[in-house]
């Protein structure tokens, strides 16, 4: 019997992009554990634990982001759910490339559906999760900080997530390049 596996589609941080964040968000009081550097991503969608076929319909449903073009995302304001007051997670926005990201989602969300999936309910809010911060703490100060920090999206990577024995490890299963 095959083992159902934990994936999500997202887009990663380029290697250059993840090392300029790292130095960047030295000067920044964050609170909690810092996620490493080499999982900071931007979710477009959670599927959580599913079966090998799921799996399969999904990515023949995500071909489709093939047909979108490549664009720049930059990196905003910090922020924090569920709320800067009492966060458990801190965050870093997009300024610049919202209206791509939210057409990824669209796609990863519909490839999703068509896998035989539940609707996601959530809105999308895309973001590159910095630090998990046990127990809540006031950010306040730090929500409304900004970093501009930019690259061209030019793939979207479906990651089979490992948990257990530390930080969760992401590993690459399927990549699709998005037109040049």
């Amino acid at each position: 019997m095959v083992e159902p596996i934990r994936i999500f589609a997202g887009v990663p941080l380029p290697v250059e992009t993840r090392l300029a964040l790292s130095d960047r968000i030295g000067s920044f009081e964050i609170p909690g554990t810092l996620a490493p550097q080499e999982n900071w991503h931007l979710t477009l969608r959670f599927l959580g634990t599913i079966e090998q076929v799921t799996l399969e319909r999904f990515l023949s449903g995500l071909g489709e982001v093939c047909s979108e073009s490549a664009f720049t995302v930059a990196l905003g304001n910090f922020g924090a759910f569920p709320n800067p007051k009492r966060a458990t997670v801190v965050w870093l926005g997009v300024r610049t490339g919202g209206r791509s990201m939210e057409r990824l989602n669209r796609i990863t969300e519909e490839a999703a559906v068509g896998a035989g999936m539940a609707p996601e309910e959530r809105p999308f809010h895309p973001h590159v999760t910095l630090a998990r911060v046990r127990p809540p703490a006031d950010v306040r100060p730090l929500v409304g900080e900004e970093i501009r920090l930019g690259w061209v999206c030019d793939r979207v990577v479906v990651f089979r997530s490992h948990l257990g024995g530390g930080p969760a490890r992401y590993e690459p299963l399927e990549t699709f390049a998005l037109t040049r």
